[in-house]
């Protein structure tokens, strides 16, 4: 990758729904070199794909908390066995296997409080091998 290709990356990391010729034009490239550029970058698994960023205002989602999970077994199989359930859980937007006094750590989105509880309660205390979990409920997302 060159200077070129890391602009690109800049540039479709902000609007990644821009035009080629839009494109092409910030970095002061050709349309067909620039096209080519993306493509590869697309093809050696640098660009892994393009997705909508929701309004979660307009969606009634706006409770977000992040939630602390320790396991009671931490060997590969129920490794295995929570990461695949908690992909399962669509409240669940992020999972991330953690060092420290817990296991992982959950970002969770909910409409509200009351939904979040179901959604602590009933799907996230029942994943493979939860032995406890502590939450923290956002008050304000500052940068997303």
């Amino acid at each position: 990758m060159d200077k070129i290709d890391l602009k690109i990356l800049k540039i479709l990391e902000k609007d990644g729904r821009i035009t080629n010729s839009e494109l092409s034009e910030k970095i002061g490239l050709s349309k067909t070199p620039c096209q080519l550029r993306v493509k590869s970058l697309i093809k050696n698994g640098v660009i892994k794909g393009f997705k909508a960023i929701l309004n979660n205002s307009i969606l009634d989602r706006n409770h977000i908390a992040f939630t602390e999970v320790k396991l009671n077994d931490t060997r590969d199989a129920a490794l295995i066995s929570f990461n695949t359930a908690v992909r399962e859980i669509p409240e669940i937007e992020q999972c991330h296997m953690i060092a420290g006094k817990f296991d992982y750590l959950l970002k969770v989105r909910t409409k509200n409080i009351i939904d979040y509880r179901h959604t602590l309660g009933e799907k996230i205390s029942s994943l493979p091998c939860v032995s406890n979990t502590s939450t923290h409920v956002v008050m304000e997302a500052i940068k997303d």
